[in-house]
């Protein structure tokens, strides 16, 4: 080794040193291992992990029915309570009047407009428990106008203004099966047995479940006693949509005898408001929810699918009211995420996503469409899934989210055809620091020549004379897409000097129904061949250290992380993030396991356990060379942690590097609370730079 190479290793040794002595300090003071990573990051104008918790970022917005402001969440994270927080502000459409409506110590959502525009209703836990609020937008009087004991949901308001709709939980009481004798005075026994009869008992982020449902209640916009107007024993869901005349309510909901298996499936049903009678208005296999009666009251629009493996491509439907008659509403190769009204009831407000853009389009009740806008989204801070949201004026102004490669998302508006931001959260943040660069790529596969849409993060600074580490981080799903847009997670891999692949392989939604279902009875399989394609595409450009690869993801990308290295022995680590290692055991552990075995496979787990271990990672455990983490949500129920657990001693009998990660306290979202976001990154960067070779990018320690 030359003397430079000797300096540069002992720099980096002493960088590690650096990186144990302040991991080993944050585990024992059960903080957050930020300074893992921070002291790899040169300079304080880079992306900086405590930066997390001064970043701010808009959902929900709600423009006001005349089209003159907007009502929106904003959201970020409490440094203290290491949570999220959240609070409604106002702006109007030529930007003045930017302030807040409530403060940022507790929990708002869901605001909705009354129809018209003189008051506002939201979900707030401000007296401790969450309650439909309503505040008079002239005066800012705000009040509380119920005390639920549950957390109400799918705000509707009725078209006269007079009555607010909305979906809560009702606890259901079950005959005993067992009865014990009393206990003696002052006796200590255990705690009385917990007893489960539904299929679906526990829930991801929610824990073990009540017994009880959903029901759909209607209480006066004023207050008073809030009137339940469904009781039959299933789950009745939101959105929720008035008749004109407030005489009728649409929902979707699952009465199927079978719903406890088929959790995917739904349809349209009315109820009747003064009598409660329901009536099914849908009726095919598979979803159909989010039911939209037009202003006219004339038509009815949905979203809905035929029940097909693997993937569901969601399309909007629209039939007449007075007879049953549906029809596929646009010819749209792209499931679409969420449908308006326009006040007219001439044509419909639509949102999709394209190649990894969420857009919306307006189209006509013949299905003739243009698209209005772009680049919604943002919302999702940690890693760069595409979703966005938006709301319609009746003079056809749309309120939307925006988003971009350097910002979470902001608000924007678009009026006849022009669109104007109208926040930037994070300027002074940004104004100070300099984020890694994103540059889109397409690359084809090597398995059949597919197109495939990635994207590239360099870190602050990049000099492609040099030679950087690559991450190939793989997004979860599988049948979600990633996009162009902020991410904080991939920027604070960049920032640590990371090259950051991200792509989305087949299986991937917005590319067509035909490209998301060549993963159909194929999961993990072809997609590998795409990854490793991109990976590929990448070392091409001339600017990565080929004997630096790393690989890392969660959930689906978990899975896909765990199979990569049962094939392949190029990466010098893995982690894999909440994984499924053996479907076998997963489907029979997994909160939504019958999910699993409907949508992956075409028998249950003991006719066909051949197929399940085939796809299984632990099957080919045996194949592993690669140093490999585990890292999982205690409270995971999605992916529960018996999943990381097998593939850790697997590894561990074979002889292969290994570590297991527990988050405790998290569940599937292991993000929920900010500094576990932080120590997610900080576990990879600190395992990946274990097994980083020395040779760096001259200058760096």
């Amino acid at each position: 080794m030359s003397i430079r190479g000797q300096t540069q290793r002992i720099g980096r040794l002493r960088c590690i040193n650096r990186q144990i002595v302040c991991l080993s300090l944050c585990i024992l003071l059960q903080v957050a291992p930020v300074s893992a990573f921070a002291t790899e990051i040169e300079g304080a104008e880079t992306f900086q992990p405590l930066d997390l918790f001064d970043m701010a970022w808009i959902t929900n917005p709600e423009i006001s029915p005349d089209g003159e402001s907007v009502v929106y969440v904003r959201r970020g994270y409490d440094i203290n309570k290491d949570s999220g927080r959240s609070s409604l502000w106002t702006i109007a459409i030529d930007g003045s009047g930017h302030e807040p409506l409530t403060g940022s110590g507790h929990s708002v959502s869901s605001p909705v407009w009354s129809p018209g525009g003189d008051r506002l209703a939201y979900v707030s836990n401000s007296a401790g428990t969450s309650q439909i609020h309503v505040r008079w937008m002239q005066t800012g009087r705000d009040i509380a106008i119920t005390q639920l004991l549950e957390s109400p949901q799918s705000l509707a308001w009725s078209p006269d203004g007079t009555r607010l709709a909305f979906v809560q939980f009702v606890p259901a009481a079950h005959a005993p099966i067992a009865q014990m004798p009393s206990k003696p005075e002052g006796a200590d026994w255990a705690a009385e047995a917990k007893v489960y009869e539904d299929s679906f008992y526990r829930s991801d982020s929610q824990g073990f479940l009540k017994p009880g449902k959903n029901h759909i209640f209607i209480v006066s916009a004023e207050g008073g006693k809030p009137v339940q107007l469904t009781w039959e024993d299933f789950a009745h869901n939101g959105g929720l949509s008035f008749s004109p005349d407030g005489s009728q309510l649409y929902f979707s909901s699952n009465y199927a005898d079978d719903w406890q298996i088929d959790g995917t499936e739904s349809n349209i049903f009315v109820v009747d408001i003064a009598s409660r009678e329901v009536s099914q208005v849908t009726d095919r296999d598979g979803p159909d929810f989010a039911p939209q009666v037009s202003p006219d009251g004339k038509w009815l629009v949905y979203r809905g699918s035929d029940d097909t493996p693997e993937y569901q491509d969601i399309k909007l439907y629209i039939t007449s009211r007075a007879e049953y008659a549906p029809r596929q509403l646009v010819e749209l190769d792209r499931p679409v995420t969420g449908a308006r009204w326009a006040t007219d009831s001439k044509s419909v407000f639509f949102s999709y996503v394209d190649q990894a853009v969420a857009k919306v389009a307006k189209t006509d009740l013949r299905g003739n469409f243009e698209t209005v806008a772009e680049n919604l989204g943002g919302t999702s801070l940690g890693r760069p899934y595409v979703a966005g949201s938006f709301s319609v004026a009746r003079n056809e102004t749309i309120a939307h989210d925006v988003t971009s490669i350097h910002q979470p998302a902001n608000l924007a508006v678009t009026r006849k055809g022009k669109t104007r931001t109208l926040t930037n959260l994070n300027k002074d943040l940004l104004t100070y620091h300099t984020m890694g660069d994103v540059e889109e790529i397409w690359f084809e596969s090597s398995k059949d020549g597919l197109p495939v849409q990635g994207w590239i993060v360099k870190p602050p600074g990049f000099d492609p004379a040099k030679q950087y580490p690559l991450i190939l981080e793989i997004h979860g799903g599988p049948t979600t897409a990633y996009g162009g847009e902020f991410a904080a997670e991939i920027q604070l891999y960049a920032a640590a000097g990371y090259v950051v692949l991200y792509t989305n392989p087949r299986g991937s939604t917005s590319y067509g129904a035909a490209f998301t279902r060549k993963i159909d009875q194929d999961y993990p399989g072809s997609d590998y061949d795409d990854l490793m394609s991109g990976v590929d595409a990448v070392i091409a450009k001339g600017y990565i250290d080929s004997d630096n690869l790393f690989v890392t993801g969660g959930s689906g990308g978990g899975i896909l992380t765990a199979w990569i290295v049962t094939k392949t022995n190029r990466f010098n680590a893995a982690v894999s993030q909440k994984p499924v290692i053996n479907w076998l055991t997963h489907t029979l552990t997994a909160d939504i396991g019958p999910f699993f075995w409907n949508n992956f496979f075409t028998e249950l787990p003991w006719h066909d356990p051949a197929s399940y271990l085939a796809k299984s990672p632990i099957a080919h455990v045996h194949k592993v060379t690669t140093p490999t983490m585990l890292l999982t949500g205690e409270q995971d129920f999605r992916t529960p942690m018996s999943e990381s657990e097998q593939f850790y001693q697997a590894l561990k009998m074979n002889g292969v590097d290994a570590s297991l990660v527990r988050i405790q306290g998290a569940s599937h979202s292991i993000a929920a609370r900010p500094s576990n976001l932080l120590r997610k990154v900080a576990y990879v960067l600190g395992w990946f730079e274990r097994y980083r070779q020395s040779d760096e990018p001259e200058g760096a320690s």
